[in-house]
Formats: C-alpha cells, structure tokens, sequence
C-alpha cells in the first residue's frame, strides 16, 4: 500500500509541477487551484508512504520519477526541447533511484 501511495503522490507533484507553467505566476485562477491541490496530494501521499518506506528510498523514487515524468511532459505539453545531456542526466537519474530499490 505504500507504493501506492508513493505513486499516487508523484503523480500529484507531476500534476502540480507541469499546472506552475500554466498559471503564470499565479495569476490565473484554475492552473493555480491545480498548482495548489496537486502539493497538497502529493505530500499528504508521500506522508503516508513514509510510514512504511525509508525517506532516503522513498524520496529518491518521488524526485527521479518526478524529474523525468516532468521532462516529458514539458516536451510533450509545452514543446522544450531535451537535448543529449538531457537525457543523460534523466537516465542517470533513473539508474540511481533503480539501484536504490535493488539493493
């Protein structure tokens, strides 16, 4: 169940993270509402998950998943563009959080 709650909370923070681009500085009303639910959900998640996942873990899997979820979204959503060390740095992202729950 902790997992899920830990999916649930990336999820939430991707959410959040991709509407700050939308509400320009908050200064539209639905982004910013956006903004603010999906943090609530994704700590009061991440919470939840704590009880059972070590910070150190859980952490590393919110913030990789985080990061790289939210880099495609803003290539996908708002045309960025990632370039090769882009990636590389998403991959080795990656690879750590994948060493992190291996061992």
């Amino acid at each position: 169940m902790a997992y899920l709650f830990l999916a649930i909370a990336i999820l939430a923070e991707v959410v959040g993270t991709s509407a700050l681009k939308a509400c320009n500085g908050f200064t539209r009303l639905v982004p910013s509402l956006v903004v603010l639910l999906g943090y609530g959900v994704a700590f009061y998640c991440l919470a939840l998950a704590l009880r059972s996942i070590p910070v150190g873990v859980a952490y590393a899997i919110w913030s990789g998943a985080g990061v790289a979820l939210v880099s495609l979204i803003g290539r996908w959503v708002f045309g960025q563009r990632l370039d090769g060390p882009s990636l590389l740095g998403i991959g080795l992202i990656v690879a750590g959080v994948v060493i992190l729950q291996a061992y």
